[in-house]
């Protein structure tokens, strides 16, 4: 039951973080870097605080899948915050959450597994589901709500490569890895804010150093490490089914909080892509649990 508490509880601060990063006044390169120091920081204050250890060799062992998965986050990051200031907290959590099809799409190539007919379907039914929302942005009248929900799919496409090197990073601990990739892309951001940014970068306002320093210890630090805590006692359904909680927070908060309307074809778009990604994931899980009982 911990465990779930711990996964739930992190899925709503990964909701949640539109919010922040729609209001602070900074750039989102800027909002990336310092998400990912603030929260690497606090990792490393849980990893002293436990005593845990790492082994250099596996790290040595996995520094090129490491720093992709860096490079991946880094992009990640960027391009949701970006999301979330051109368009609503809903389109860019929407679009955002297609990186799952994406990850479904691109796994017969690099994870070398098989697409069967039941996913195939699911992609088309996420695909509807995109173009509903996408049709959607084309109405709306004030903002670059197009560009934000491209935005928000290149940071699905950023997820999406996350998601599938960390399939090839081997013996080492969730919290350490966490770290690691948080750290380099720490180093990996420096220089481009550095560059598009000027000296001055740390010239911030006061209410966005507070919104920062919410988003990076909450977000960056509890999140994870309630994400990494709660993951490792749950079986895989578990997790397909109550990762919806992301997106829903979003929604909700865009609804109730924020005050920003869904229209009743975003709602389609939404039922359709969320829908049909609970589907392909949860169908997938009772396969392979199928396949375990026969074993």
């Amino acid at each position: 039951m911990k465990d779930k508490i711990y996964f739930v509880l992190s899925m709503i601060i990964f909701g949640a973080v539109g919010v922040f990063a729609k209001y602070i006044d900074m750039s989102s390169s800027k909002i990336a870097l310092f998400l990912s120091l603030i929260g690497a920081l606090f990792l490393l204050v849980v990893f002293v605080w436990t005593s845990q250890s790492v082994s250099w060799r596996r790290v040595k062992k996995n520094a090129a899948a490491l720093f992709i998965a860096s490079i991946a986050l880094g992009g990640n990051w960027f391009f949701l915050f970006q999301a979330y200031k051109e368009t609503t907290i809903a389109n860019a959590a929407l679009s955002y959450y297609f990186a799952p099809v994406l990850v479904i799409m691109l796994s017969p190539f690099v994870l070398k597994e098989k697409l069967s007919l039941k996913k195939v379907v699911c992609i088309g039914i996420a695909l509807l589901g995109l173009f509903f929302i996408l049709q959607n942005g084309r109405m709306e009248t004030t903002g670059s709500h197009l560009l934000g929900i491209g935005y928000g799919l290149v940071a699905a496409g950023f997820y999406a490569v996350l998601t599938l090197v960390n399939k090839f990073i081997r013996d080492l601990e969730g919290l350490v890895s966490t770290l690691l990739q948080l750290g380099l892309s720490v180093i990996v951001l420096f220089p481009f804010v550095l560059f598009t940014d000027g000296p001055n970068f740390f010239s911030i306002t006061g209410d966005s150093v507070i919104l920062m320093l919410v988003l990076g210890i909450v977000h960056g630090g509890v999140g994870f490490y309630l994400f990494f805590a709660g993951m490792k006692g749950l079986k895989g359904q578990s997790i397909a089914v109550l990762s919806y909680i992301d997106p829903l927070t979003s929604l909700l908060i865009s609804a109730l909080i924020v005050g920003e309307k869904m229209t009743l074809q975003q709602i389609i778009g939404a039922v359709l892509l969320l829908g049909s990604i609970w589907i392909g994931e949860t169908s997938g899980e009772r396969d392979k649990g199928r396949k375990t009982n026969e074993c």
